[in-house]
């Protein structure tokens, strides 16, 4: 019997390369008038918030930007997005950058027009009041947040990350520039690649996969798996880049269909406690866990790839990412707090292989 299955594209989706310059045109199409830029420093240094800037105010519409925030935005980094957009009274949002951006555009979006703080929206639908229209532009082929309606934001007391889903909370318009994704550092084209490559294998796999997921994710897999050592080792590869973009959309749409499993749930306590970065944690984690699922899957993974975790391990060579628990600094000491941590991450509930404190200390003792 297939999952259920509630398909509903909320997204328009424009790819190719060059499309960035039509943001002003399509925010106006939207009714933008007085928009908040919410963009990384990063993408600021490349130039790219100046470039948005022109063309939204070449349509008439007034821009603020917003750059308070960091690769794990959290809680208080959305407090005070709230607190710079609400006297400039927005009516609409631009996430500009990495998949920081996106998740710190919808957090804010989330505070800014229904109140309260972030926690208060840790779930599905709590979002009661109408939310921002929003245009997201990923400059990074990595999360795919631009296709999702969640926004992963880290208490900033804790450090555990929330998934604070809405409808409302989707992009109206997703803006797929592989041009804007070629100046991105090669540390960042390495993490980010890998997480979106992460993403087509563990939605392949869910205990919500259903036919709309499974198509995405597959296409997904096929574009980044023949791009991805093509673009961790030429700057310049545009077709190759496209290839990743669009691939790490599509993975994101799969999660919305699907949901993801251990490997994030082992990946973000490592983020919790070491800082690790994310893409990282996941390149320590993905093939092990693909090991570890394998009873249960009966045989999906081979569908991707004959096999499946030797080629990940290939790919996380080919980028330069460690491979063990102890080169990234975690301690096996940790492991009994770590794995506590895991089983109560919402992406576990997801897995093919039931994923409880005892199983996330088998995944790190394969990865140590």
């Amino acid at each position: 019997m297939q999952a259920e299955l509630d398909y509903l594209p909320r997204t328009r989706v424009l790819y190719g390369a060059g499309k960035f310059r039509d943001l002003g045109r399509l925010a106006k199409e939207l009714g933008f008038h007085r928009s908040l830029l919410v963009a990384d420093q990063g993408v600021r240094a490349a130039g790219y918030v100046d470039a948005a800037v022109r063309q939204l105010e070449a349509e008439g519409i007034h821009v603020y930007p917003f750059h308070g925030f960091d690769a794990n935005p959290d809680t208080k980094m959305v407090d005070e997005g709230r607190a710079f957009a609400r006297p400039h009274h927005v009516d609409s949002i631009v996430g500009l950058g990495g998949g920081s951006s996106m998740d710190c555009a919808k957090g804010i979006n989330f505070v800014l027009t229904n109140g309260g703080n972030m926690k208060g929206y840790w779930g599905w639908g709590k979002a009661t009041k109408p939310m921002l229209p929003m245009i997201g532009v990923p400059t990074t082929a990595g999360t795919g947040s631009e296709a999702q309606t969640y926004a992963l934001i880290s208490d900033a007391e804790t450090h555990v990350k929330m998934a604070c889903g809405d409808p409302q909370a989707a992009f109206r318009i997703a803006l797929l520039d592989p041009e804007l994704c070629l100046t991105a550092p090669a540390a960042v084209k390495a993490t980010a690649g890998y997480d979106a490559l992460s993403h087509a294998v563990e939605t392949w796999v869910t205990t919500k996969r259903n036919p709309i997921s499974l198509s995405f994710a597959m296409q997904a897999w096929r574009l980044m798996e023949s791009s991805f050592e093509r673009v961790v080792t030429a700057a310049d590869d545009l077709e190759a880049m496209g290839k990743m973009l669009l691939g790490s959309h599509l993975a994101g749409m799969a999660i919305e269909n699907s949901m993801l499993g251990a490997t994030h749930a082992c990946a973000n306590p490592l983020t919790a406690r070491y800082g690790t970065t994310h893409g990282t944690a996941i390149a320590l984690l993905l093939a092990h866990v693909v090991r570890w699922n394998a009873a249960a899957v009966h045989g999906s993974y081979r569908e991707l790839h004959s096999s499946l975790p030797e080629r990940l391990e290939e790919l996380a060579l080919a980028a330069g990412l460690p491979r063990r628990l102890r080169d990234a600094g975690v301690e096996e000491s940790d492991f009994a707090q770590l794995s506590e941590a895991a089983s109560h991450q919402w992406t576990g509930r997801f897995n093919p292989r039931p994923l409880d404190a005892a199983g996330a200390r088998e995944v790190y003792e394969c990865a140590w």
